[in-house]
């Protein structure tokens, strides 16, 4: 049994696609560059919010350019972030049954701060320890630096420690940090991505994640 367990936020714990699409469309169209599919943005998530932009802005665009673009999208989308997001099914039980096991959970996300802790307070109220995003001080996943610290102001170890995502970046946050990781197969990236990219474990449900955190 884990002491603590550590999740990514988009396509981990929160169904997520629906709002940042739609940020990223109407920040592009803000700028006046062609909007893109919500599948064809799903593939560019999982960096942070800068290679979400460079991702998804016109060909050519500077790098001048990309950042004004990335200021307009996160200030629109930390205000338009609670419209079609929900928890993934099974997640809040899972949350509340580990909780009540002692199990200490955070959220590590490479989405920016502010949207971090604004879904992370209404959505999984009274059940995280911490809810940390990026910004100016904070390197984005698969830095370890966000994972490392959690775990020191949460007081456990390595050995204690759980982290579970969706996608690639996870996976190598969790090797970085020298910690273990369950992927799930319900987020961006799905199951045969994630076994063909070495994942040593991927949960099809929140029950099969929760036999695996508690070792039953």
């Amino acid at each position: 049994m884990y002491r603590a367990v550590l999740f990514d936020m988009d396509g981990t714990v929160l169904n997520t696609l629906g709002d940042l699409a739609a940020a990223m469309n109407y920040s592009l169209r803000h700028f006046n560059m062609p909007e893109r599919e919500e599948q064809e943005l799903k593939t560019f998530l999982g960096k942070g919010p800068a290679h979400f932009v460079r991702c998804s802005v016109a060909e050519g665009s500077s790098p001048e350019l990309c950042r004004q673009v990335q200021d307009f999208y996160e200030e629109y989308y930390d205000s338009h972030c609670q419209i079609k997001t929900a928890p993934y099914p099974g997640i809040l039980e899972l949350m509340a049954r580990l909780k009540g096991r002692g199990v200490k959970l955070a959220v590590i996300s490479n989405k920016q701060e502010p949207a971090v802790k604004l879904l992370a307070h209404r959505h999984f109220p009274g059940l995280l320890e911490l809810a940390v995003g990026t910004g100016p001080s904070i390197p984005c996943k698969p830095d370890p630096s966000a994972v490392l610290s959690a775990m020191e102001r949460m007081g456990v170890s390595a050995k204690e420690s759980l982290y579970v995502g969706d996608m690639d970046v996870d996976l190598n946050t969790a090797k970085n940090a020298g910690i273990d990781c369950v992927g799930v197969a319900w987020g961006f990236m799905g199951r045969e991505k994630l076994l063909s990219l070495g994942a040593a474990r991927v949960a099809d449900s929140a029950e099969e994640l929760e036999d695996i955190i508690l070792g039953e």
